[in-house]
């Protein structure tokens, strides 16, 4: 996996993600770490852009979940401790994410988003002017 970041100006400074390749149990620390360093560098709100992202496992989605508590102020699930990790996503992905939104999820990486109910918790983009203005 790939990671690249970059700024964008909206109503508020925007942080973009660029995550290509596959977000799975080998990768998924890595993100939350680079989102980490930014968060601790300043940022506050977060694009994901999934453009080039062909698998996302149930680890990429405690990815965007830390991701989002992360946004939140709120402590991040022990990643060491495995599934609890990932149940901890249902007790906390109640309400619509304000400070992190994806941009344009491949179809095969939509339908598990869609599957694990992400879709209401995250907004979802396929324009990226239009996703940067919507912060």
């Amino acid at each position: 996996m790939d990671i690249t970041t970059s700024k964008a100006d909206g109503r508020v400074p925007v942080t973009v993600i660029r995550v290509d390749g596959q977000l799975d149990g080998q990768s998924y620390m890595e993100l939350i770490d680079q989102a980490k360093a930014l968060y601790k560098e300043g940022a506050r709100d977060f694009l994901i852009d999934l453009t080039n992202l062909s698998y996302i496992s149930s680890a990429g989605l405690v990815a965007l979940h830390s991701i989002a508590l992360l946004t939140k102020g709120e402590a991040l699930p022990d990643t060491e401790s495995g599934w609890s990790a990932y149940r901890s996503i249902k007790t906390t992905a109640a309400s619509v994410q304000e400070h992190i939104k994806l941009l344009n999820p491949r179809e095969e990486v939509k339908s598990v988003l869609e599957m694990v109910g992400f879709d209401r918790v995250f907004s979802v983009f396929t324009d990226l002017d239009e996703a940067i203005k919507s912060f």
